[in-house]
């Protein structure tokens, strides 16, 4: 299946009520530092909210309480990686995206055969401290040639304005969050990243 160009991530289902039914085709719900009650029920939610609207849900993380929802999709980041239980992961049929910021962590994101892989930050972000600053596009357009076939996520200092350049760069898809969860109205913002990455 081809996956939609426009990959925003939510913290809380709240946004998912908000965002699909304007046409978001592919999304992740990260959700961090809840109870795992309150983790299970937003995504149990989730699942049937994406499946009415003919979205694609993809769970951040929480890889035991993807697998026991039904869900087709889990994002790990690489500390992620480090405590999943991959074979269950994998028995489960869930496709795995994973993140990537250096040489390492590519070649073992593509040793365990990933759906898509995401690198980042590409511009510098305000979301999380890292010891990564900007990739760069010319990092976008290296990593495209060396994943070849699987999809390229383009994130982090995402904006409508920069999305364009990102994907003439190599990125199959580009993922953003504080673009749309800090702006002004971020029902307008969404038409505009749908218009720009359709």
């Amino acid at each position: 299946m081809t996956l939609d160009r426009f990959y925003p991530i939510f913290d809380d289902v709240s946004w998912l009520v908000r965002m699909l039914p304007l046409g978001v085709k592919l999304v992740q719900l990260r959700i961090k530092d809840q109870p795992e009650s309150v983790i299970r029920t937003q995504i149990r939610t989730a699942v049937d909210l994406c499946r009415s609207h003919g979205a694609v849900l993809v769970v951040n993380d929480h890889w035991q309480i993807a697998i026991d929802e039904g869900c087709d999709w889990l994002h790990l980041g690489q500390e992620d990686l480090d405590e999943a239980d991959l074979p269950a992961v994998q028995k489960a049929g869930l496709r795995l995206g994973l993140s990537t910021h250096d040489d390492a962590e590519l070649d073992r994101a593509l040793a365990l055969d990933p759906a898509y892989i995401a690198l980042g930050p590409v511009y510098p972000t305000i979301l999380k401290k890292m010891k990564w600053h900007q990739q760069g596009l010319p990092k976008v357009t290296e990593w495209k040639a060396r994943v070849g076939s699987v999809p390229l996520v383009g994130i982090g200092g995402m904006s409508v304005e920069r999305a364009p350049g990102v994907l003439e760069a190599g990125a199959d898809i580009v993922s953003v969050v504080t673009d749309i969860t800090l702006n002004d109205d971020p029902e307008a913002r969404v038409r505009q990243w749908i218009e720009v990455t359709r």
